[in-house]
């Protein structure tokens, strides 16, 4: 679950990147951003330069994609993310639902739900001294694989 939440944060947020600087063409004023265009604009005037690049990669898009790929990481390492990750980003996108209503926010919150359930299962059977069966971990002294448990003769 988590390995599959990771994922999907990514590549929401890759889609956000790529979908604000081709199909609404927000990278047609790159030459403005990189010219010192934006150098001295207001938030509260801001140009079609300026808000193309505050919804693209000013946006949330990319650290999603820096949360999803460390969430996928850290599942490849057997470490669980923190619990506060997911309940931020479900925050988060209860505030982008009442706001935005018809956009793309149920797929984040399927991800979320994913990544909280997930850490809640890693913790319960880190409580129990074993890892996950299907990857074969070992622990203690306990070896899960294809679903049968041994004693590890080795301690």
């Amino acid at each position: 679950m988590v390995h599959w939440a990771g994922w999907i944060i990514a590549l929401y947020g890759c889609a956000h990147t790529t979908g604000a600087l081709t199909v609404e063409g927000a990278a047609s004023h790159a030459g403005a951003w990189f010219s010192g265009a934006l150098w001295n604009e207001s938030f509260s005037a801001m140009s079609p330069a300026g808000s193309a690049f505050w919804f693209s990669l000013e946006s949330f898009g990319i650290p999603l994609i820096l949360i999803g790929l460390i969430v996928v990481w850290m599942y490849r390492k057997d470490i669980a993310p923190p619990a506060f990750l997911p309940w931020c980003l479900i925050g988060w996108t209860i505030i982008d639902a009442a706001v935005l209503l018809l956009t793309p926010w149920p797929l984040m919150l399927i991800a979320e739900i994913l990544l909280v359930v997930g850490i809640r299962r890693s913790d319960r059977k880190r409580s129990q001294g074993r890892r996950s069966p299907e990857r074969g971990d070992l622990q203690g002294s306990v070896t899960f694989k294809a679903g049968i448990e041994t004693a590890d003769q080795s301690t």
